[in-house]
């Protein structure tokens, strides 16, 4: 069965590379070598992208939080805005608020600090934990989150989140309606994508951007509408990505950009930039309009 399924992957691979729109430079390339094929294999494939957002649990960083909640007219309803650091040491990581700011009802119950937007609930649970967590590392078990406590209501839909932010392209078992069309690689899926490999420079660095968009066509049958992704050349190692995401029915309806640039810390490859803007409904949930923004820097080994 599984060399089945290794056949049936390299297939879709290869179809998508028979496809695939190149321009000039990387055509020049592929005739010298660059191999279009393991390209494209490789972006199915990468892992770095998850790892990068598992390194940060082993480092200290600064973080600057922000998050705004609109209405339907486009009006701020609630805001939050904290500068935070994280430290690691023995093996544990903790996470201290510097500032922070809060305009209109951010909050569930401000005395408690419950939080009224889901979004934010997540982003807090993920990235201002304050700790103490100990026996972390950044090692990438088969490429995608693990869920630790798949009853957990809030645990399971982070964990999905976290696959989608983290691994997106690839299949999430067990997502109602989604988990398979979000896996624009498969040979079901990849044939209702225009797919390109072009060449560029990001900060005057060589690189290839990977894009994968839907054919309008199929625009109400696939969940990924964009992605695509800058890798430099010298390494293959991501710069970074955008993402759009849409899909609605009964249930829930939800439309997503997320933009992630990566950079390079002691030869660890770290996010710096994350940019969230999403528009969604769950059934017996609110809609929620939201943006956030989150800024690392200033990374330290463990102390």
């Amino acid at each position: 069965m599984q060399g089945h399924a290794q056949q049936e992957d390299s297939s879709a691979v290869a179809e998508i590379a028979r496809h695939i729109q190149l321009d000039s430079v990387t055509i020049i390339a592929s005739r010298s070598g660059f191999d279009v094929p393991a390209f494209i294999q490789r972006v199915k494939d990468d892992t770095t992208f998850y790892k990068a957002f598992k390194t940060l649990r082993i480092i200290g960083f600064t973080s600057e939080d922000n998050f705004w909640a609109y209405d339907q007219k486009g009006n701020i309803m609630a805001s939050y805005t904290a500068l935070a650091r994280q430290t690691r040491h023995n093996g544990c990581r903790t996470l201290q608020i510097l500032q922070q700011k809060v305009t209109g009802n951010f909050y569930k119950n401000p005395r408690k600090q419950t939080y009224r937007y889901y979004t934010a609930e997540m982003l807090a649970h993920v990235f201002l934990d304050p700790g103490p967590v100990c026996g972390e590392d950044n090692i990438v078990h088969g490429g995608a989150p693990e869920v630790k406590d798949p009853d957990h209501e809030i645990e399971k839909h982070i964990e999905e989140l976290k696959q989608l932010i983290f691994n997106p392209g690839q299949p999430i078992a067990g997502v109602p309606f989604v988990g398979h069309k979000v896996g624009i690689f498969e040979k079901d899926i990849s044939p209702m994508y225009d797919f390109a490999i072009h060449s560029t420079h990001v900060d005057g660095e060589p690189c290839y951007i990977f894009q994968a968009v839907a054919k309008p066509r199929y625009a109400d049958q696939v969940v990924i509408d964009t992605l695509i992704t800058y890798f430099r050349k010298s390494d293959f190692s991501i710069v970074s990505r955008h993402y759009a995401l849409s899909y609605k029915t009964l249930l829930f309806d939800f439309n997503v950009n997320i933009h992630v640039d990566l950079s390079s810390y002691q030869g660890m490859l770290l996010p710096d930039w994350i940019d969230y803007q999403g528009n969604w409904v769950l059934a017996f949930h609110r809609r929620e309009r939201v943006h956030f923004t989150i800024r690392f820097f200033d990374f330290q080994k463990e102390e």
